[in-house]
């Protein structure tokens, strides 16, 4: 299906906002869900690309998602104009679940990680913890603060908020009021998403990860972006599961931290 681009612009540096005509999407789509988007039909950028769902406005159908030019084909999207086409197919995925009455989401982002957790924001006012190499990937806090989140950002460089990994933002959080119940979500690098799985385990404490992975289908026929899992029965305790199926959201107990 053909979705007609409504806004195709950029938000700073080499991020940009894509907004689309999309009502079957928009009208169920959740936070963590992904849509699987076919650039064009060229012989070297056939395969879609999978770009989680950063917003949606069902009332007019429309889609957003957050993305960086990484490659040729991110680079081609950028190009295109409002009244261009996209192909997009979606919601894909098993996405959040909502906090529930009286938890308090912490949403812990890695560079734009961060868009995967904004519809969040629709149910319950909460933190979003910040990581990012330098100040130029710091992106869509001014939308996290106006939704009534509290946002603290750490930078690898110190060039915005706190010196170190966004990890290091956890221990301070808790020890402000030990009474608060928290839930965490957590969207990012792999090494990023491995060390805060540790570091909530040990301190037992409760969340979801997306685990996005490189995906071929998005429909969970070519088992190109499996990750590990933990399960019991197997030998191992683990066993692979397709990320654009039984994810890319999965409950931290379920995640096989490596």
């Amino acid at each position: 299906m053909k979705n007609q681009i409504l806004v195709n612009e950029r938000i700073r540096g080499d991020y940009f906002k894509l907004v689309f005509h999309a009502p079957e999407i928009a009208g169920s789509a959740v936070a963590g869900t992904f849509t699987h988007i076919r650039i064009d039909e060229r012989q070297d950028r056939m395969l879609r690309r999978p770009f989680s769902i950063h917003d949606t406005d069902p009332a007019n159908g429309s889609v957003t998602v957050v993305y960086k030019v990484v490659g040729r084909g991110t680079a081609a999207l950028s190009a295109l104009k409002s009244g261009d086409t996209v192909d997009a197919m979606g919601p894909l995925g098993r996405g959040f679940t909502p906090p529930e009455p009286g938890v308090t989401p912490v949403a812990v982002a890695g560079g734009y990680g961060a868009a995967a957790m904004y519809m969040l924001s629709r149910k319950s006012r909460g933190v979003l913890l910040m990581g990012a190499r330098s100040a130029a990937d710091v992106i869509l806090t001014e939308r996290y603060r106006d939704a009534g989140y509290d946002v603290r950002v750490a930078t690898n460089d110190g060039s915005v908020g706190t010196r170190g990994f966004v990890t290091d933002l956890i221990a301070p959080l808790l020890a402000e009021d030990p009474t608060r119940r928290f839930f965490f979500y957590g969207c990012g690098p792999h090494p990023m998403l491995m060390a805060l799985a540790k570091l909530l385990e040990a301190r037992g404490l409760d969340g979801e990860l997306s685990l996005d992975q490189i995906m071929c289908c998005g429909v969970g026929a070519c088992f190109g972006c499996v990750v590990k899992v933990n399960d019991p029965g197997s030998p191992d305790g683990w066993r692979y599961a397709r990320s654009c199926k039984e994810g890319p959201v999965f409950p931290l107990a379920d995640i096989y931290v490596e």
